[in-house]
């Protein structure tokens, strides 16, 4: 049994490419496939699977030396297992930067393609066979898509991203901007997180010169509701770099509607950091930066260590 899963903070492209993907194996080639997830759902995936009636992937909580796996919508081996290296990966399907560090036993098949999306990667992968692929996994794929370009308003849209999207939502009967609202407002309702778990939500590693930082972000149309959260999320940051035994958090939270993020910038690192990387004067503890919305490709790709570092 071939286990498919993405990365450790689960979105709706991650858990939907581990799902589609299984499909593909099942269906179309010999092996025996199982999609998994390895952390908490979202409130935007819970919604999508409900809205699909897909049922919830087993949740995988180690993976051993022997098992056959595939992973998606990841290459970095900071959102994986621990001992990943050591597993045998037959397969990986992602859209982000190659992140290094992360070796195989032997050869593999690797796919990272420069879109917006995993599912429109596994789209292209499976296309002689989509017109095989029930509608209530032609529905995710769609979802997937929406997700990750924010309804085409993220800067990694492609125009072949955009084109399945809108090809997939008119042989499904779905109006794109009525749906993704719904998403977007299901991903909006945090109100029973906890700051931890707001913290840890989207949240993924990366190295900025030397050091580990966890960026996290928090994609919302009521931005107001996080920010009045504001001194319990810095807290439950400065319990997490304590227990991670990382250098620091950056916490963006992403305002959907009005296509901007606000930074907390709540100590001289953060505010150091944010007014390096964006070219800003931080003068308080948070800072608007209009036009931001995408982690991949208008964030971590500027981020620079304040020099006082």
């Amino acid at each position: 049994m071939i286990k498919v899963f993405g990365h450790k903070a689960p979105d709706t492209d991650s858990v939907g490419s581990a799902i589609l993907w299984s499909w593909y194996l099942n269906t179309h080639t010999s092996s025996d496939a199982a999609p998994y997830v390895l952390g908490e759902l979202n409130k935007e995936t819970i919604f999508v699977l409900d809205r699909w009636n897909i049922p919830e992937p087993e949740r995988l909580d180690a993976v051993e030396s022997s098992d056959e796996v595939v992973i998606v919508d990841t290459n970095n081996p900071d959102e994986l297992f621990g001992n990943i290296s050591d597993v045998n990966v037959v397969r990986i399907i992602d859209h982000h930067r190659l992140a290094g560090g992360l070796s195989t036993p032997g050869p593999i098949d690797m796919i990272i393609r420069p879109v917006a999306c995993t599912s429109t990667v596994i789209h292209d992968l499976v296309s002689e066979h989509i017109d095989t692929m029930p509608n209530h996994l032609l529905g995710l794929m769609l979802s997937c898509i929406l997700s990750d370009t924010l309804a085409f308003r993220s800067p990694t849209t492609t125009p072949h991203d955009k084109d399945i999207a809108e090809k997939l939502a008119k042989r499904l009967g779905v109006d794109i901007q009525a749906f993704a609202n719904e998403m977007f407002a299901a991903k909006s309702d945090l109100s029973d997180f906890s700051d931890s778990r707001i913290v840890r939500l989207d949240g993924k590693m990366t190295e900025v010169g030397g050091k580990r930082i966890l960026v996290s972000v928090v994609e919302t149309t009521t931005p107001e509701q996080i920010i009045e959260r504001k001194e319990g999320i810095v807290e439950a940051i400065r319990k997490i770099v304590a227990e991670d035994g990382i250098d620091e958090v950056l916490f963006f939270i992403i305002d959907l509607f009005h296509e901007e993020a606000t930074a907390f910038t709540y100590n001289p690192f953060t505010a150091g950091m944010i007014s390096e990387s964006f070219g800003v004067t931080v003068e308080s503890d948070t800072e608007v930066l209009p036009g931001v919305l995408s982690r991949k490709k208008q964030i971590v790709p500027v981020l620079r260590l304040p020099e006082a570092s």
